[in-house]
């Protein structure tokens, strides 16, 4: 993980031959090391892309993040600085998490035969419960950047693997789909927009508010890890 701020990581960037234009958003990414490969790469996603993970525990508690998601997003609608920053969430919000995911998660859960209480209210497992409480921090934060780093963390992580799965994917849709929504023309689109989003708010914020910005990222990315350390029933 680099400690680096960012004015110093982007001297050490420009120092570099051939170095790339230095992103905000990629000085997140490199800060959340080595949480980020560790769930780009983790083998419950493996296992996922080859049909073979057990879906039931994961997608339980992952449905317990629909709701402080959604709220999250609507953060995001009510601090973004710009109309034109607005329209991508309130879109994003209607199409996939209220419709498609959403459906998703009932025919998925269905399919695996959880109960009512599953779908409800079930026990939280730790990290899940840590999850949606950072959700809730950043939220009540009324701060657009940190709202914008835990988004973007959750979506831009998980296109991390579902881009790695190699086709064909599996025939069951409890795979298929998971991997599906979380990949193609249009996921990328949304997690480009949010990177973007960082780019152009970081580098206007003063050290303090990016290391600000920077600590929300790292509790995100490490909370990814850990939640699929749990599904993996290694945590």
């Amino acid at each position: 993980m680099s400690d680096l701020s960012y004015p110093a990581w982007c001297q050490a960037i420009g120092s570099r031959e051939s170095a790339p234009e230095p992103l905000f958003s990629e000085w997140l990414r490199e800060s959340g090391e080595p949480d980020w490969t560790e769930v780009v790469t983790h083998p419950f996603a493996v296992a996922m892309a080859r049909g073979e993970a057990d879906m039931r525990r994961y997608l339980v508690q992952d449905f317990q993040f629909v709701d402080v998601f959604t709220a999250l997003l609507g953060a995001a609608v009510a601090t973004a600085d710009t109309f034109e920053a607005r329209v991508p969430y309130g879109r994003f919000l209607g199409q996939i998490v209220t419709d498609t995911e959403r459906s998703y998660f009932h025919r998925a859960l269905s399919a695996l035969g959880a109960t009512e209480a599953e779908l409800t209210d079930p026990p939280l497992e730790p990290v899940t419960a840590a999850f949606r409480d950072l959700m809730h921090e950043a939220r009540l934060s009324g701060e657009y950047a940190p709202i914008v780093a835990v988004l973007c963390v959750a979506e831009w992580c998980y296109l991390g693997w579902a881009d790695r799965a190699e086709a064909p994917l599996p025939v069951n849709f409890l795979y298929r789909e998971w991997i599906e929504l979380h990949r193609g023309p249009e996921f990328t689109a949304w997690v480009g927009f949010l990177r973007g989003e960082l780019d152009r708010l970081g580098p206007a914020l003063d050290e303090t508010g990016q290391a600000r910005v920077r600590d929300f990222f790292q509790r995100a990315v490490a909370l990814e890890r850990r939640f699929f350390d749990m599904a993996a029933d290694v945590e």
